[in-house]
């Protein structure tokens, strides 16, 4: 089959698809396409292949209904330590690309594939994802999906010029607690949402420094000097002033409070702290005298986001990676009956919780609440990273291609969560003022319905 034939019957499939969404269906899976259950064979390209990409490289190879079509990353290494995870899982070798920043685009246009896992730096996740829709195929991008309004806009054009879906890969999305309180949202039984809080707290001092010959915790380097992540991830402490990194946090706010479908984000305002974090480190393990001890870094230590909705609730949004800290992403979710937190596993629900303005332990509506999705894919998640929800936000972005139907997690949802990052840059920069969203969807979301983890496959 030819690239430009798969285009256009994927191409008028979506637009179907999406003109039934459109007038209020919900989209469910049928019944006969499981998990490995049909004879279906996805073709799956991979560009990037660092940690994360070769994780996805991972759950992709135990699957009997994907075929790894092609992959493509600058690192040599990289490229032959997937080749070997392929042999590995007794497959044959695939076609690589490794010639430079662009040759991806060779890739799309050589390789016969149904859809392209992104897992590169952030600075390339929108213009690649843009070239994969171009090219007629279902693009997951890797989070942050954009970095700037700009390219939130272009990943929303080009999927709804293509007809092509664009699914961010947030797996915080089905992490199951997570899904267990959504499962309690939806049957209300924190009554009305009010307040939501989220945030990515996690200490990634060691992350952003590391020359590949310290162990973590020693290296000061980053840039040319270093190594994984710190080749380009501390870049963007140095130059910019805001939430980076806030998908994990609010993706799963999002989902409860129903932003672009019957609801949206309306305005943000944040604040940043001073920076001291990363300046301390430096000094601590490299000296006062080490070069980048000299390094001014523009990121606050911590970015405080609050953002209003259309429905009137309000959505507080942390930034927290370069002060010692325990890993939290910092969830509450209240409504007008009770309220849930992550950081002590407890809620407290009006009227159900045996002691009044006590708080009780989770772990029983975990048990009850949790999710069809766990139940029924429980054995398949083990073994996948963060704890198994990995699995499923490929299980969803497969399952979407198998069914030509549009991804659980769309364009949308990666623009106007992954916006938060240059309109909190924006509000800083100008004291803290009110900054408005964008409407990423044109007034659709006032009609768009939820599918979201409704059916039971994704």
């Amino acid at each position: 089959m030819k690239i430009t034939d798969h285009k256009d019957i994927n191409r008028r499939t979506f637009i179907k698809n999406s003109a039934l969404a459109g007038a209020g269906l919900t989209m469910i899976s049928s019944p006969a396409i499981l998990f490995g259950k049909d004879d279906r064979i996805v073709k799956i390209g991979l560009i990037g292949l660092g940690l994360r990409g070769r994780s996805h490289l991972h759950l992709l190879l135990r699957r009997s209904d994907v075929e790894i079509a092609s992959i493509c990353d600058i690192d040599p290494g990289a490229i032959e330590a997937s080749q070997k995870m392929i042999r590995d899982a007794g497959r044959k070798e695939v076609a690589a690309y490794s010639s430079g920043d662009k040759d991806f685009i060779n890739m799309l246009a050589n390789e016969v594939m149904d859809g392209v896992v992104i897992a590169t730096p952030w600075r390339w996740h929108t213009p690649m994802a843009v070239q994969v829709m171009k090219s007629g195929r279902y693009a997951g991008v890797e989070v942050s999906a954009a970095n700037s309004l700009q390219e939130c806009w272009d990943l929303v054009n080009t999927s709804e010029e293509t007809g092509m879906p664009c699914m961010i890969l947030e797996n915080v999305c089905y992490r199951r607690d997570i899904m267990a309180i959504m499962n309690m949202v939806r049957q209300g039984l924190f009554g009305e949402l009010v307040h939501m809080e989220c945030g990515y707290q996690h200490d990634l001092r060691e992350v952003k420094f590391n020359d590949g010959k310290q162990p973590y915790g020693g290296g000061v380097e980053f840039g040319a000097k270093g190594f994984s992540e710190a080749r380009w991830r501390t870049e963007h402490s140095v130059k910019r002033n805001g939430d980076l990194y806030p998908t994990h946090g609010v993706g799963p706010v999002a989902k409860m409070l129903g932003i672009e479908r019957g609801n949206r984000f309306e305005y943000l305002t944040s604040t940043a702290t001073k920076s001291r974090g990363l300046h301390e480190y430096i000094v601590k393990n490299g000296g006062e005298d080490h070069p980048n001890a000299k390094v001014r870094f523009k990121l606050g230590d911590i970015i405080t986001t609050i953002i209003k909705t259309a429905n009137g609730e309000t959505v507080m949004v942390q930034h927290d990676t370069n002060l010692p800290r325990p890993y939290s992403l910092g969830f509450r979710v209240q409504g007008t009956h009770g309220l849930w937190m992550d950081i002590n596993n407890s809620l407290y629900i009006e009227g159900v919780s045996e002691k009044k303005h006590s708080w009780e332990s989770d772990s029983d509506y975990m048990k009850k609440y949790d999710h069809p999705l766990w139940k029924k894919f429980e054995s398949e998640a083990v073994g996948a990273g963060h704890g198994g929800m990995d699995f499923f936000v490929i299980n969803a972005f497969v399952e979407s291609i198998k069914m030509h139907v549009p991804t659980p997690l769309d364009a949308y949802d990666a623009a106007s969560w992954s916006a938060i990052s240059p309109l909190s840059e924006q509000s800083i920069a100008m004291g803290s003022v009110p900054v408005k969203f964008p409407d990423f969807t044109r007034g659709k979301w006032m009609v768009r319905k939820e599918f979201f983890a409704l059916g039971d496959n994704y």
